[in-house]
């Protein structure tokens, strides 16, 4: 007795085709059409509720049955009913179908519906402290089936590792994979306490900077804050030598407001402590005017509701916020 050869690779797969390959080669349309028939009685029906025509779903039924190589609708001039293969084919795509649709109903819902839904936000560490986190309150309230996460980071936000969903950054925007929105004007002021001011004086140029106390900011990668000026029209940076140095621009506030010495600083930061008195403004005249707040986000298509109000309802308030140090300095100057 002759024991027959094992059949090689290919001959194996023309005979016994990827259950998973052969399911991708069926026809979505088709199934859907098969569904519609099914539920309805008859194509004209059918091809009323999917909104094509009778002969388009008749194609698509035939070309499911040839694929399947099975007959799933046994058709009279009078009446359309399942085969046993088709009644059994139905039980075990009926159910898999209704997902499909309440997945679509769903992200249709997060899109057009009431926000809902888990939020992830990143911005970086003194601006959401001080302006972002004070506001979700509100924003909580306007929106309570909103979840925020709130995640503080002087770094790069990567979106898709990070799976942030809206980023608030501060300088020049030059990223353009990011959609930008400027939020407010980003207003960088050099500041000095009256008590440092009494003691060591305030710079009337440039120039005199490297005679004074300076204080630094360190970034997140390291690289010490280059202070920045507009003189003449052209942007001029200064990399002032310090005795201090922080990694966090709460402390560098801290400091300056201390008279430890002077620092070039955000306006949102210094508005409030320029309007008072405890901080004077240093060659306001120079303070560079290009630099921005804005909010980030991957793409402007099919946000969901709840990305586009908590991008509204922050854009309006942090406007609203008054946090432009230059007017205050103005103001004092008029007065």
């Amino acid at each position: 007795m002759t024991t027959p050869s094992p059949a090689s690779p290919a001959t194996s797969a023309s005979q016994g085709p990827d259950s998973l390959a052969d399911s991708f080669a069926t026809s979505y349309a088709g199934v859907m059409a098969f569904i519609a028939v099914a539920a309805e009685g008859n194509f004209a029906k059918a091809g009323d509720r999917l909104g094509i025509g009778r002969s388009a779903v008749s194609r698509s039924v035939q070309k499911l049955e040839d694929q399947l190589g099975t007959r799933l609708f046994v058709r009279t001039t009078r009446s359309t009913s399942l085969t046993a293969e088709g009644k059994r084919f139905y039980e075990q795509c009926h159910p898999g179908v209704e997902r499909i649709v309440q997945a679509l109903d769903n992200m249709r819902d997060l899109r057009e519906g009431p926000p809902a839904g888990q939020l992830r936000v990143c911005s970086t560490v003194g601006f959401g402290r001080k302006v972002v986190a004070p506001l979700l309150r509100g924003f909580r309230e306007a929106h309570p089936n909103v979840a925020v996460d709130l995640l503080l980071d002087d770094g790069p936000t990567d979106f898709t590792t990070d799976r942030v969903d809206v980023s608030f950054r501060n300088g020049r925007m030059e990223d353009s994979q990011v959609i930008a929105k400027k939020v407010i004007p980003m207003q960088m002021m050099l500041c000095a306490s009256p008590a440092y001011a009494a003691r060591h004086g305030l710079p009337a140029t440039v120039d005199e900077l490297p005679g004074h106390h300076c204080v630094n900011f360190r970034l997140a990668s390291g690289r010490i804050y280059e202070w920045e000026f507009k003189v003449g029209g052209q942007l001029r940076k200064f990399a002032p030598p310090a005795m201090l140095s922080f990694n966090d621009a709460d402390l560098v506030l801290q400091a300056v407001l201390d008279g430890q010495g002077i620092a070039q600083m955000a306006g949102y930061q210094v508005c409030e402590h320029l309007r008072d008195g405890t901080l004077l403004a240093c060659l306001p005249q120079h303070a560079p005017d290009d630099r921005g707040h804005y909010l980030c986000f991957l793409s402007r298509q099919h946000l969901p509701a709840r990305m586009r109000v908590f991008i509204d309802y922050m854009t309006e308030h942090i406007r609203a916020l008054d946090l432009q140090s230059f007017e205050s300095v103005l103001a004092k100057k008029r007065a």
